[in-house]
């Protein structure tokens, strides 16, 4: 007789913070088994860390994707069509897995390749690529390292065209490079929606970027380098410096807006 498939359960666990407040956390199996192996991780798994921010805010990488479920059990993932397919009907059209082949004296060995994209559409937003023999093998390591490739995306209200104060675009116009391809954003009204192509609206719309204008210059049909030149634009967001006075003119927030609100209620409060 087989042995029936043990489902995966959640558990409560309770973490006593103070001594007046207790938080409740829901942990998956898969975490609670985690036995960490770095410091951050083990920081995390004690909750001396309780939110991504304070991760960030060390400065140490994210070696761990376990990190990343236990801190953000909301994200969401999709795979980018990097790849085309071959045949005569058909051919030409894009999916999720990019194939290659070595030629050697046994004979053609192939290799399947794709571009995995996490958010939760506010705020947080990672890209892994992954190469495997097989297909179940690439699309488990591209998520695993677009977990580890976390970044903190800067949004704002940078439109002239657009008096409000929601930060619904992005700040200020930025540029991607990688290869021969160069992508710009321009920050966008609100309505607009993500004018961008359909792969580079995914990544957006997963960091919780909403209205955006973008262009891409060069040899577009190479989806990686399009994908790794958007990458590089959205590094461009935190990496700029942003005077004081402009913080308030653009709405820019960085990171999820619960964060940003209480900052802003706990400043009024010091005034």
């Amino acid at each position: 007789m087989p042995k029936p498939i043990e489902k995966e359960t959640e558990k409560v666990l309770i973490v006593p913070i103070e001594e007046e407040k207790i938080e409740v956390i829901k942990v998956s199996s898969d975490i609670e088994r985690w036995q960490p192996k770095t410091d951050l991780g083990r920081k995390v798994k004690s909750r001396q860390l309780t939110t991504m921010e304070d991760v960030l805010a060390t400065g140490k990488p994210i070696l761990e994707p376990e990190i990343v479920d236990m801190l953000l059990p909301n994200m969401e993932s999709d795979l980018l069509m990097i790849g085309q397919s071959k045949g005569k009907f058909g051919g030409g059209s894009r999916r999720v897995f990019r194939q290659t082949q070595k030629k050697t004296k046994e004979g053609n060995k192939p290799k399947f390749s794709t571009y995995a994209v996490i958010g939760n559409k506010d705020g947080y937003v990672g890209l892994g690529f992954g190469k495997a023999k097989e297909t179940v093998p690439a699309r488990e390591k591209a998520v695993r390292k677009a977990k580890l490739s976390l970044i903190k995306v800067v949004r704002g209200s940078g439109s002239w065209a657009d008096a409000r104060t929601e930060p619904n675009s992005i700040p200020f116009a930025v540029t991607g490079k990688c290869g021969s391809v160069t992508v710009e954003l321009r920050p966008a009204p609100k309505g607009t929606g993500l004018k961008a192509q359909k792969e580079i609206a995914k990544v957006l719309k997963l960091a919780g970027i909403q209205d955006v204008w973008s262009k891409i210059r060069g040899q577009s049909r190479n989806m990686v380098n399009v994908v790794k030149a958007l990458e590089d634009a959205l590094h461009h967001l935190s990496r700029t410096k942003i005077q004081d006075k402009h913080v308030k003119q653009l709405s820019i927030i960085s990171g999820p807006r619960k964060i940003e609100e209480t900052k802003k209620v706990e400043e009024r409060k010091k005034e």
